[in-house]
């Protein structure tokens, strides 16, 4: 008796707890796609591979299990390519799987033939072409399992053609899904950590990504209060101390020496937990290498001369905070210090709040969004200057509801990922905020959402630009060059996919139109004027301020 390869396959990801496939079809893969007809996985089809991998990046982002996606050969696993690599450096899990040219032509110049395995590589944690039936309970068990650990990451099989459309033993079976849980740090660490806090005479804590997966917002929530320690995040961190909080800072991660880096530069210790070097370079909050560093996450830490550790806390990141909770129960710190810097950040936002000039101020749209989105309601922020604004200004109450890719930080993988978050929560609100730039590159999956009805609502900050290319510039060179472009009609482009469109004509209707458009059941597009003229009046405040005028 046997089987089908790709039935075995389904059934492996069934095993797995996979409830959707993100992908498009292709020759050497229809024996696959077909036989997910049927089963309990729900495969969307996407307009493009890219698209395909945003997806599952953001599905795995918010839930922490391994999003699938799936190409065929050649163009389309190369198309897979980025969005792949961006759940990599995002410490996103996910599992990338490609079909590749047969076993009896794999070794030989051949239509189509790309070393796939050698592309994947240096972008995944692990990539592995199957070469033999036998192996196939095995690979596909390790690419889940390798994606999914800590440090969570992207995997990648490819399967030749002549293997997809192959029979297997029925003796084979699905390996069943093991979970390894991460333990207790060692006691001996966090008597150290503990003992560099008590010698601390300014101490911050700076919150990373790992803390957002590990879900360990409230234990660090609790011990900044318990030891009254300010809290920076990252973009990616944003959200694990609630900005309603007193010791929230906000964000550190802008490329100017914003508010929250004062903080840092009167800090003589830094407790980062769950930090990762990609999210922003150390050297931002610890330039000269002189200041104490503890490091507690589920790894150690990478090599930097501006991140030297001296005392490092290694395990689950809730257990790590829990017993460092437990160490430093007799502690307590003044952060009156810092309430200037809260008050420096919110009065920014407020200032324009009402303003009514237009196009609108980044500010007004950012104030916007954070009223009419409830607090566990989820946004994600494209690449560009429309990132800078809402990672230093959106305030965040929860962690993962306000996403950004920051370690590759690709451009246009906000409107794909609406599509995998609104899988991964339906019960919530989902926005996509990007710039004109970013909107066009995968606006193509706008029929994706409408064909299979999730609700996408999408905010457009239109410059008719590359807005962080020419505020970049405009800082180098006191000028911009070849970042220009013209746009569609933005409620007429919208339209034509047979969903809404807005165009906010005054920033008093922006709050209007995005209340509706969020809440209506159809896919949504709301287009925005915005005045960037704001970019360099930011840039210039920021480098005229010091510690004693915020």
């Amino acid at each position: 008796m046997s089987g089908t390869v790709v039935k075995f396959i389904v059934d492996a990801l069934e095993a797995e707890g996979v409830k959707y496939v993100f992908g498009l079809p292709g020759e050497e893969n229809i024996h696959l796609v077909h036989a997910l007809k049927g089963s309990t996985i729900r495969f969307i089809l996407v307009r493009h591979e890219q698209g395909a991998a945003f997806m599952a990046d953001i599905y795995g982002r918010l839930t922490g299990r391994a999003g699938v996606c799936l190409s065929t050969l050649g163009p389309g696993a190369l198309n897979l390519l980025l969005g792949v690599a961006d759940a990599t450096f995002d410490s996103t899990p996910l599992v990338a799987i490609s079909a590749q040219v047969g076993l009896n032509r794999i070794y030989k110049e051949t239509h189509q033939i790309v070393d796939l395995v050698s592309v994947y590589r240096p972008v995944t944690k692990w990539a592995e072409t199957v070469s033999t039936l036998h192996a196939l309970p095995e690979i596909l068990r390790k690419a889940f399992q390798a994606a999914e650990e800590e440090r969570p990451g992207a995997t990648f099989l490819a399967i030749p053609e002549d293997i997809e459309s192959a029979d297997i033993p029925a003796t084979l079976k699905p390996l069943p899904r093991s979970v390894t849980a991460l333990g207790a740090p060692d006691p001996r660490q966090v008597e150290a950590a503990a003992a560099l806090i008590k010698e601390a005479k300014n101490p911050i804590i700076l919150a990373g990504h790992g803390v957002a997966r590990a879900r360990a917002h409230d234990e660090l929530t609790a011990l900044a209060r318990q030891m009254n320690i300010p809290v920076a995040t990252t973009f990616m961190g944003k959200g694990c101390i609630s900005d309603k909080s007193h010791l929230s800072l906000g964000v550190v991660g802008f490329m100017h020496h914003d508010y929250e880096n004062f903080a840092f530069d009167r800090a003589d210790l830094i407790l980062a937990v769950g930090y990762e070097l990609q999210e922003f370079a150390p050297s931002k909050i610890n330039p000269d290498g002189n200041k104490t560093i503890i490091h507690m996450h589920c790894f150690q830490e990478d090599v930097d001369a501006s991140y030297q550790v001296s005392a490092a806390v290694i395990g689950n990141v809730r257990l790590c905070l829990e017993a460092l909770l437990e160490a430093t129960h007799d502690l307590h710190f003044d952060a009156e210090d810092e309430a200037a810097i809260r008050r420096a950040r919110q009065a920014e936002l407020a200032r324009y709040a009402d303003d009514a000039s237009y196009p609108v101020k980044p500010q007004r749209i950012v104030q916007t969004v954070r009223e009419v989105l409830n607090d566990e309601d989820v946004t994600l922020v494209d690449t560009g200057a429309v990132k800078m604004w809402m990672a230093r200004l959106y305030p965040a109450y929860l962690p993962l509801t306000c996403l950004f890719s920051n370690g590759l930080a690709t451009m246009a993988y906000s409107l794909p990922g609406a599509i995998g978050a609104h899988l991964a929560c339906p019960d919530r609100k989902i926005l996509a905020v990007m710039g004109d730039g970013g909107f066009l590159m995968n606006s193509q999956e706008i029929e994706t959402a409408v064909r299979e009805n999730i609700p996408l609502k999408i905010l457009i900050w239109v410059d008719d630009s590359f807005g962080l290319i020419e505020w970049k510039m405009d800082l180098a060179f006191k000028e911009s060059y070849g970042v220009r472009f013209s746009n569609p009609d933005f409620t007429k482009y919208a339209e034509s996919f047979g969903c809404k469109g807005y165009w906010v004509d005054s920033a008093e209707s922006l709050g209007p139109i995005l209340s509706q458009a969020i809440n209506e059941p159809d896919v949504s597009i709301v287009a925005c004027p915005v005045d960037y003229s704001e970019n360099m009046k930011l840039s210039e405040h920021l480098i005229q301020i010091d510690d004693g005028s915020i």
